[in-house]
């Protein structure tokens, strides 16, 4: 009784390639990984160092919180909606995320405002300043 397939196991974890390895290893360690791993491939061959700066870029890694943090506030995130089982307290929940969502809308209108004021009178100091260096130079001319 030879069975003619050979037993394979099966897999739990996808194998994975060096880069991917790599990748899993820096993202572990967090962003300062990824800056030194670029600092020093500036440091000892500029093309790689330079590839892995436009990598993290297009990869989002230089901006963004590292993926351990972004998995975990989305399983945050994704209780925050579950129900308790308590109608009440559900209730209050709703109600207390709905006005710190408002509140939050609110406090983002404002800065947006104080950074349109900070903005126009800024400009409106740059077009001051220009017109007082003309008029300045008209009367030299004269």
């Amino acid at each position: 009784m030879s069975d003619s397939t050979a037993f394979t196991p099966a897999r739990t974890q996808p194998v994975m390639g060096w880069f991917q390895r790599s990748e899993a290893w820096l993202d572990s360690k967090g962003r300062g990984a990824w800056i030194a791993a670029m600092v020093l491939g500036f440091i000892f061959v500029w093309p790689v160092g330079l590839a892995l700066l436009f990598y993290m870029i297009w990869s989002k890694r230089m901006f963004s919180t590292s993926c351990k943090s972004m998995k975990h506030s989305r399983r945050a995130a994704m209780s925050t909606f579950r129900s308790s089982g308590n109608s009440a307290f559900d209730a209050y929940k709703a109600e207390t995320l709905r006005r710190l969502e408002e509140e939050q809308n609110n406090f983002e209108a404002f800065l947006e405002r104080l950074r349109e004021a900070k903005d126009k009178s800024e400009f409106d100091q740059f077009m001051d300043e220009r017109a007082k260096k003309a008029s300045k130079d008209v009367h030299q001319d004269a």
